[in-house]
C-alpha cells in the first residue's frame, strides 16, 4: 500500500495533504512529493495527515527528513492531524516541527496570511487523489 498526495499553494502557505499508509513502500513517493513542494512555492508547509490511516517508523523518519529538507530551502514544516497510533519524536538536529490537532487549527495559526483573497491558487496532485471535495477538509 502507498500514499496519494495533493499540494496546494495560496499566498505564501503550502499544504501537502497525504492519504493512505506512510509505510516503507511509500517513503520514496513521499520524498518525491516533498521534492515537488521544495520546487514550488515559498514559506511554510503544512503536511495535512487527516487522510493518513497510519504511518510506520520509516514514515515518521521521512517526515523528519522532509523537515530538514525544507529547512535547508529556508522553509518550515508543520503537521496537522498526526495519526493516533504514534507520535513524532525528531532528533536533536531536526528543526522544530509544530503539530496542530487538525488542518483547521493549522490554517488558523496562519489566518493573518490567509485572510486576503488569493491572488492565485495552484494545485498539484497524484492521479489517485480524489477529484471533487477535498479529502480531510
Amino acid at each position: 500500500m502507498t500514499i496519494e498526495w495533493r499540494y496546494t499553494v495560496e499566498q505564501d502557505l503550502g499544504v501537502l495533504s497525504v492519504s493512505g499508509y506512510l509505510g516503507p513502500d511509500a517513503v520514496r513517493r513521499f520524498a518525491g512529493a516533498v521534492g515537488w513542494v521544495v520546487g514550488r512555492g515559498s514559506g511554510p508547509v503544512i503536511v495535512d495527515l487527516t487522510g493518513l490511516r497510519s504511518w510506520s517508523a520509516e514514515g515518521q523518519l521521512a517526515i523528519i527528513e522532509a523537515a530538514r529538507r525544507l529547512a535547508a530551502a529556508g522553509r518550515g514544516l508543520e503537521l496537522a492531524a498526526i495519526p493516533a497510533d504514534g507520535s513524532l519524536v525528531p532528533g536533536g538536529d531536526c528543526p522544530p516541527i509544530p503539530v496542530h490537532a487538525d488542518l483547521a487549527g493549522a490554517l488558523a495559526a496562519h489566518s493573518s496570511r490567509r485572510g486576503e483573497t488569493p491572488e492565485g491558487r495552484h494545485e498539484w496532485r497524484t492521479t489517485g487523489w480524489p477529484s471533487g471535495d477535498d479529502v480531510g477538509e
